[in-house]
């Protein structure tokens, strides 16, 4: 029988998702685990998470420099050692670093856990920091730099935050050249020494985790002395960035990447779920008004799109494009004009229903492995939000009315509210 290919195929709404609740265990030494006991296949992701990126340095990159050096090298073994030990169990390991946290993962066959963890906390208590490895990073961190300073999407988002925030703002900061080449050693060392190495952490463990993998991650990670929480550190975001246009000139380019945006809120907001929505209906997804307007009716770039960023301090709302430069301020109108009808005209409820089954249709489809879960609940855990939060996502989307969306563009999307960047010029 031949299939009726003229024809869509049914489909139907989600309405409900529910995330399995992950366990939570003491370590001897006082640490949390957190486990996620999920998935079919014999697959474990390790994560030890520190409350310590760029938020609590001292020095711009002593974060950055100090996660990434872990694995360059211990007291007992050499970089190359560590990197062929972890390669002959079959693990992958990464060292993650953001303005909020840093941390150490490694994926493995749940068999060979045993074998990863005292190698875990052999980064975590006995990294040494060899010059010649740190100065190889030094050099592709500078080099890496230099390339994406030739690209105006980086310009134009780094410009951004830095103007959002302000360039003292953990958030509002980025690497150069020059502090990199400068960062002392000492700037390092002190960051590991009392964020990561006596500091206290978070363990995540994901997929078919068995008893015994409890017990080996208590006997491997859980007799050292636990650390103390980072104490809570306050900065103020910029407040004259309002109405603000700046341009980042860059002659030879031959297109210019557009952030517009304003300083908002987090997850923890009541505002939240409304505010997703109406972003989702401006520029969230591949049928969005700014893509239907910019890029299928005016041809003026090929992708446009708008972000509700949510850190664990503060959040902002960026739209980003990269068109020719001579279409520049055409596109910065037709922004404006899209924001407009936002404010002005209440959504049709079949545009409206669309958004909505997309979205949840999306959140449902982002869940299909143990540790995509594993992702949103870690978000959970360490955002301190309600356990259920994840669980009244899809009710909360569906409960969203036509007249939430208008009054969430009229009380967040004002344009003189907001800040827009040009890297490459008009």
């Amino acid at each position: 029988m031949l299939i009726d290919r003229s024809t869509a195929p049914d489909f139907k709404v989600v309405n409900a998702v529910n995330l399995p609740e992950p366990k939570t265990f003491t370590l001897d030494n006082g640490t949390d685990l957190h486990v996620i006991n999920i998935g079919d296949q014999p697959v474990i992701r390790l994560e030890c998470i520190f409350e310590a990126g760029s938020w609590l340095e001292k020095e711009i990159g002593a974060s950055f420099f100090a996660i990434k050096m872990l694995s360059e090298g211990t007291s007992d073994l050499t970089s190359q050692e560590i990197s062929e030990a972890f390669d002959r169990l079959g693990a992958f390991t990464e060292m993650t670093h953001t303005s909020d946290r840093i941390g150490i993962v490694v994926y493995c066959l749940s068999r060979f856990l045993p074998d990863v963890l005292p190698m875990v906390n052999g980064l975590i208590q006995k990294a040494v920091f060899p010059e010649k490895e740190l100065q190889d990073l030094r050099n592709i961190t500078i080099q890496n730099l230099k390339v994406n300073k030739e690209k105006t999407a980086y310009l134009a988002t780094t410009k951004f935050r830095a103007e959002l925030f302000g360039s003292g703002h953990p958030y509002g900061q980025s690497q150069e050249e020059a502090n990199i080449a400068k960062l002392p050693l000492d700037a390092i060392v002190s960051h590991y020494d009392q964020f990561i190495k006596n500091g206290k952490y978070t363990v995540v463990l994901a997929g078919k985790v068995e008893d015994e993998h409890i017990s080996y991650v208590n006997q491997f990670l859980g007799q050292e002395r636990g650390g103390e929480h980072c104490p809570a550190i306050s900065y103020t975001p910029s407040e004259d960035y309002k109405e603000k246009e700046v341009v980042v000139e860059r002659p030879e380019s031959v297109q210019s990447s557009i952030r517009m945006g304003r300083i908002l809120f987090n997850r923890h907001h009541p505002d939240y779920f409304k505010f997703l929505v109406t972003n989702e209906i401006l520029g969230g997804y591949f049928g969005s008004r700014l893509m239907k307007n910019i890029r299928e009716e005016k041809g003026l770039t090929y992708g446009i799109s708008s972000h509700l960023v949510t850190l664990k301090q503060e959040g902002y709302f960026m739209i980003g494009t990269d068109v020719k430069k001579e279409f520049t301020q055409q596109t910065i109108d037709e922004i404006k004009k899209e924001i407009n009808r936002l404010q002005t005209e209440l959504v049709g409820s079949d545009e409206l229903q669309t958004v909505k089954n997309f979205m949840a249709g999306e959140f449902a489809g982002s869940l299909n492995t143990a540790f995509e879960v594993a992702d949103r609940q870690k978000i959970l855990l360490l955002d301190g939000l309600a356990p259920d939060f994840f669980n009244r996502y899809i009710n909360q989307i569906h409960a969203t009315t036509s007249e939430d969306v208008l009054e969430m563009a009229n009380r967040y999307l004002r344009t003189e509210d907001m800040i827009t960047i040009i890297a490459g010029g008009k």
